[in-house]
């Protein structure tokens, strides 16, 4: 299993939205909100890296998303 920190930042006035639109994704676990340039962390876990960029990029194109910045697990 490979885990991610998913950074979002949202559209102004959007961020409900966002988090609605990104609790029907099932990889992810848990999303809180943050204070500073992000407006949420999401964390995800997927199988493996093959199965990562489809769900960072269906993050990427939602309604009201600005931006993500993703911090995958390091393998140490």
């Amino acid at each position: 299993m490979i885990s991610a920190c998913v950074l979002v930042r949202s559209e102004k006035g959007r961020f409900d939205d966002v988090v609605a639109a990104l609790k029907q994704i099932k990889e992810i676990k848990t999303i809180f909100p943050v204070l500073g340039r992000f407006d949420a962390v999401v964390d995800l876990e997927v199988p493996d890296y093959k199965a990562l960029g489809p769900v960072i990029m269906r993050m990427a194109k939602m309604a009201g998303v600005v931006f993500t910045e993703t911090l995958v697990e390091a393998q140490v």
